[in-house]
């Protein structure tokens, strides 16, 4: 293995009017790569090293990318008192590894079988500068020094738009204001990687921003191949498996029999449109290859297993023929042709809203729940602190593939997948103050056959108007390909609508979710060295059509949010206190809200959320619960003023401290407040004792006289409605006189 040079080199560049420091040699000196990136306040730390073993029995190259927060970096300690170290990878982490990964991955020998890992190790996060570009440029000069095999660097930024100017790599403030964040990655002429998330920016502005960062990470690409020549290490020769000239003869006559046994074959399985009748279709051709090898003793069962899998290099490459040449796909569709479309809303009786989604053999069953104010999840990772109200959660059981697999939690493709969906909703969700709901979507992808997330995007968008949250406009997606000619880079043709073999065998995979209005969601990969923007052109083109044409299907089952929320969901009614009032209703240690609760049916029935502002929102399932509620909130909040009148329960009779006589009587007016009754306030002649008027938990009516807040004592008087006891002369006048217009019972 070679290792990283002992002597601490430094490079330096301005970004953005920001100084980017490289650091190579002082750590990780074991790594067969290894640097340090610096920009403002945040430092990451990547290390590239490639195992000396060949994985055997794989047809895949092993690379992993690993982005390793740390809570220290942002001088944190992890909040669960049980657990203080880090755990699993938050979804953040996961997606930053994923964006690296997808950066990187296109520039490496397909054919290598040696462990390569990348791990990204955020040492220091300033709360301005995002991780996430840093790490992709600190792996591209730790990949790039090293002396693993690897067709790098690779260079990218973010580039947002704030008031119709360009930013580059803005900062976490900026992009709350921007209309755009896209990140864009690739080498000096082509563009390997793009994800992106819009308040439905138009296709032009997204190119012109893509033009831009192009531009811009330029000038980086050529600092880091600057580095890269100066103290960058010989590329070590991958070993790979040698044949020799016996093993050479018998594999010149097994590629024969296939090219003689498969002839015509392959091309009749495209004349298959089922996706599970061509999988079978193509099982029977292998086994039956399998078979005619069996009679040949020189061939052993390892060259079979090898033979057999030629069988889906030869289906690849007459697919990418008839479309290079022909325009035809593998399903018989053109290259501009969408699979036949249809939707379904309300498909679940008690759910709070579904929607159905079907695009050729992908269905999606994405179905919402609404919730409190109070259930939204708490974000406490490096870098997020807060809330999160809207979510989408992506499943992709076996089943969906037909295929037999564990169940197991969320991987890193589910959580990619469901966020890109949540990124593509988020500009069309209402205003917090105008649906204060939480909102939670699953998609389950039920069956599958190529871009299920965006056919996620769509059933999302069905699911959230069944369910009546009034989004702003309908989103739709759709996943655009590519095919080219290896030997003529010019032969390229775009296509529609990817299906699985298409995503899987294809050049590109390029996601792209919007309204009627413009683009809300790209993600963007590629298998190739990068494409030129001019392709990303026609694809942003070719996607608009189709999402269009899916926005106009979709609109014949449901246009429009449904005026109504389902009967199931839950209603919020919400009102605003003051603040100072705050303590009223929670009470001491929370007693006065738990009460509340209890009482009205309990947490699976009510849920009070209050915000610091004063606004308290009562989430429920039963409006007769939530109005006993609000009643009583607006009985403990209530602001008494001089001449209410109410009829409050006789708490207490008060005594003179020092002479021991009966001087009044303290009434109970709201829940927690109430007020006295001077002696004098019973009635116009004198009493000498209140107990001979009214006993503890007698009602008594009364009328505020006076209030004086800074001592926190209300003055009530009684005599005024004792008959017996008024003047005579205002009696009748009483009596015919119009009722106290404020009443609290």
């Amino acid at each position: 293995m070679y290792k990283m040079k002992k002597k601490v080199e430094s490079f330096e560049i301005e970004v953005a009017g920001k100084t980017m420091k490289f650091e190579f040699g002082r750590l990780a000196g074991q790594a067969n790569g290894a640097c340090t990136v610096q920009y403002g306040g945040t430092v990451v730390l990547a290390t590239a090293v490639i195992s000396s073993n060949i994985r055997e029995g794989i047809d895949y190259f092993p690379l992993m990318v690993d982005y390793e927060e740390r809570l220290y970096a942002a001088g944190k300690i992890k909040g669960s008192r049980f657990i203080k170290r880090e755990g699993r990878p938050s979804d953040e982490a996961v997606l930053t590894a994923r964006l690296v990964d997808r950066s990187v991955r296109p520039l490496f020998d397909e054919t290598v079988r040696n462990d390569v890992q990348v791990v990204l190790t955020v040492l220091s996060v300033d709360q301005e500068n995002d991780s996430d570009i840093v790490s992709l440029i600190a792996a591209s000069a730790a990949l790039s020094v090293s002396d693993i095999p690897w067709n790098g660097p690779v260079a990218g930024c973010r580039i947002g738009r704030v008031d119709g100017e360009w930013v580059i790599n803005p900062t976490y403030e900026a992009r709350e204001k921007s209309e755009l964040d896209l990140v864009i990655v690739g080498t000096k002429t082509k563009v390997l990687m793009i994800e992106a998330g819009g308040a439905q920016v138009p296709e032009d502005i997204i190119f012109e921003a893509m033009q831009f960062g192009q531009k811009s990470y330029s000038k980086i690409y050529d600092f880091i191949e600057d580095i890269q020549n100066k103290i960058g290490l010989p590329k070590i020769e991958t070993v790979k498996a040698k044949t020799t000239d016996e093993e050479q003869a018998i594999w010149s006559k097994i590629e024969k029999k296939i090219d003689e046994y498969s002839g015509d074959k392959i091309r009749k399985l495209f004349s298959i449109k089922d996706k599970l009748e061509q999988k079978a279709a193509m099982a029977d051709l292998k086994d039956g290859l399998d078979e005619e090898l069996k009679d040949d003793n020189e061939v052993s069962k390892e060259q079979r297993a090898k033979a057999i899998g030629m069988i889906d290099d030869q289906f690849q490459a007459v697919a990418r023929t008839m479309v290079l040449e022909e325009g035809k796909r593998v399903d018989g569709r053109g290259v501009d042709e969408i699979r036949e479309l249809s939707s379904e809303v309300g498909v679940l009786p008690r759910t709070h809203g579904t929607g159905l989604f079907n695009r050729g053999e992908t269905q999606v069953l994405s179905v919402v729940t609404l919730g409190s104010p109070g259930d939204e999840q708490t974000l406490d990772t490096m870098e997020e602190s807060g809330t999160k109200s809207f979510m989408h959660h992506y499943n992709f059981p076996g089943f969906s593939v037909g295929e037999a697999k564990p169940m197991r939690s969320a991987g890193r493709r589910e959580i990619g997948h469901g966020a890109l969906v949540e990124k593509a909703l988020e500009p069309v969700l209402p205003d917090r103050e105008e649906f204060p709901y939480t909102i939670r979507v699953v998609s389950e992808v039920l069956s599958s056959n190529g871009s299920s997330s965006q056919a996620s995007c769509c059933g999302t968008t069905l699911a959230l108007m069944d369910a009546g949250v009034p989004i702003k406009n309908p989103v739709a997606g759709i996943a655009i390909g590519l095919i080219t000619d290896y030997n003529n880079p010019k032969n390229y043709k775009i296509l529609t609508d990817i299906q699985g073999v298409e995503d899987h065998d294809g050049d590109m995979d390029f996601k792209v979710a919007g309204t009627t209005e413009g683009i809300t969601a790209i993600q963007m990969d590629v298998k190739l060295h990068g494409i030129d923007l001019d392709i990303i052109s026609e694809a942003l083109a070719r996607a608009k059509d189709a999402r269009l044409k899916i926005l106009e299907n979709m609109a014949k089952v449901i246009s429009e949010p449904r005026a109504e929320l389902s009967q199931y969901a839950p209603r919020i009614t919400s009102l605003k206190i003051d603040p100072e009032k705050i303590r009223n209703v929670i009470g001491k240690g929370g007693e006065t809200i738990n009460k509340i609760i209890d009482e009205c049916g309990g947490s699976d029935v009510i849920k009070i959320d209050i915000e610091d502002d004063g606004i308290i929102m009562i989430t429920s399932t039963n409006n007769a619960m939530a109005e006993k509620a609000l009643d009583w909130i607006k009985d403990l909040t209530h602001e008494i003023t001089v001449g209410e009148v109410y009829e409050g329960t006789v708490l207490k009779i008060v005594t003179d401290r020092m002479k021991g006589n009966e001087i009044g009587a303290i009434v109970e007016l709201t829940s927690g407040q109430d007020g006295m009754v001077h002696i004098s306030q019973f009635k116009n002649e004198r009493i000498d004792k209140v107990s001979d008027i009214v006993k503890v938990g007698d009602k008594l009516k009364v009328k505020v006289m006076g209030v004086d807040k800074e001592k926190g004592r209300i003055e009530l008087s009684h005599k005024i409605f004792n008959e017996s006891s008024a003047p005579r002369e205002n009696r009748s006048e009483h009596r015919a006189g119009p009722r106290p217009s404020h009443k609290r019972y």
